[in-house]
């Protein structure tokens, strides 16, 4: 175990290394609407099913299918139906992007309660596809200076994209792990970047994904992968849950961040690591007051 700072990150890799990087972008999808009654409500759209409908979070009371709720510019949007929990499906009658570029707030994780000065510290300096309801924060520790600076040395960057959903974060519940539910992200591998992937392994380079949402995609596009590959081109919703037992078929190392008790983050980490060497990690990371979750320290796993 070494402690060191990320801009020495370059030291621990070699060249023919690939650096697998989620470039979602988050969009700005906390917005408020009004009830009839005029009452208040926040809605935190979660996932675009077409042009109009939304899967979104919202936070009111007797928002049952059929409510029609009004928008500052006049634009409304009806309950199409009752989901879990908080969630529901909602018409928009237009387009709601253009309402977000305007309207929207960045959906920092709640124990943020500060908002941020300036909205682009909560995107990598990669982010490139709208989608995502929180950043792919092991990504966050990048800066285009950095960036050169390790494909100077002859690493290489492959790009994908998973639409981070707040069912990421959610807590396990339930006494065995297995039983949890995790919800489905979006994500796609392409070909140039399955390309570039592939050839690292075929060299002798190790994958090392950023952050747990290039994992979860890695994994699942390993599963589209012919005998010579180790990923394949995939595009389409992962329900893939990695949880300790898991064979890890694509992945050599990852940087991640500190993540939170009972999440499904962790347990993929555990997976990855055995679980009582990140107890330790954890544990000397806390004695040297590391910083945790979204915008706190990261780890390389080698």
């Amino acid at each position: 175990m070494e402690h060191t700072t990320f801009w020495q990150v370059g030291e621990f890799l070699k060249p023919g290394d690939v650096l697998v990087i989620n470039q979602t972008q988050v969009i700005p999808a906390r917005i408020f609407a009004r009830k009839p009654s005029g009452g208040k409500v926040e809605l935190l759209l979660l996932r675009r099913q077409d042009a109009c409908t939304w899967e979104a979070l919202v936070g009111g009371k007797r928002l049952v299918a059929g409510v029609r709720l009004a928008l500052e510019n006049g634009q409304t949007v009806a309950v199409e139906a009752v989901l879990e929990g908080s969630r529901r499906l909602l018409r928009f009658s237009e387009a709601v992007e253009p309402y977000l570029e305007m309207n929207g707030q960045m959906p920092l994780p709640p124990y943020i309660h500060t908002p941020l000065a300036n909205p682009g510290r909560y995107q990598t300096v990669y982010a490139a596809q709208p989608g995502s309801a929180a950043a792919p924060t092991a990504g966050l520790h990048f800066t285009p200076e950095l960036m050169q600076k390790l494909e100077a040395q002859g690493i290489r960057f492959a790009r994908l994209t998973l639409h981070v959903g707040l069912d990421t974060f959610a807590p396990v519940k339930e006494e065995d792990p297995a039983q949890h539910v995790i919800h489905t992200e979006w994500c796609e591998l392409t070909q140039p970047a399955a390309d570039v992937i592939n050839q690292a392994r075929r060299g002798g380079g190790r994958v090392v994904a950023v952050g747990t949402t290039s994992v979860r995609t890695l994994e699942t596009a390993a599963r589209a992968a012919r005998p010579e590959e180790t990923v394949g081109v995939f595009s389409g919703p992962t329900g893939l849950f990695i949880l300790p037992g898991h064979e890890f078929q694509a992945v050599d190392a990852m940087i991640t961040n500190f993540h939170l008790p009972r999440s499904s983050l962790i347990m993929l980490v555990s997976a990855f690591t055995g679980r009582e060497r990140i107890l330790a990690a954890y544990r000397e990371a806390i004695r040297l007051q590391y910083r945790f979750y979204s915008f706190g320290d990261a780890m390389l796993i080698l």
